[in-house]
């Protein structure tokens, strides 16, 4: 490869700088709220509206809550592993 394809390369499919590593944590707060806000929801509706849950809603909560929570669980993983690797 010549130096033209390389610098070609390695500029828009080379590794990125410790800065972007920001990204996944951007992700990982916002999935952590998203989920800490869902589990309030869930549980207030649930304590207020006691007879309008039932077994779908119950598994669609915890679907959401399960959901949210691995989205925030993986960009925690991913930022963690972006630090540690640059």
């Amino acid at each position: 490869m010549n130096n033209m394809n390389r610098s070609f390369m390695d500029t828009y499919f080379g590794p990125l700088s410790r800065e972007y590593c920001v990204y996944f944590y951007a992700l990982s707060v916002f999935f952590g709220a998203m989920f800490a806000s869902s589990v309030v929801m869930v549980a207030y509706f649930m304590l207020t509206h006691m007879k309008k849950v039932n077994v779908m809603f119950v598994l669609n909560a915890s679907f959401m809550l399960l959901n949210t929570f691995l989205a925030y669980l993986v960009n925690r993983l991913l930022h963690t592993m972006c630090v540690k690797a640059i």
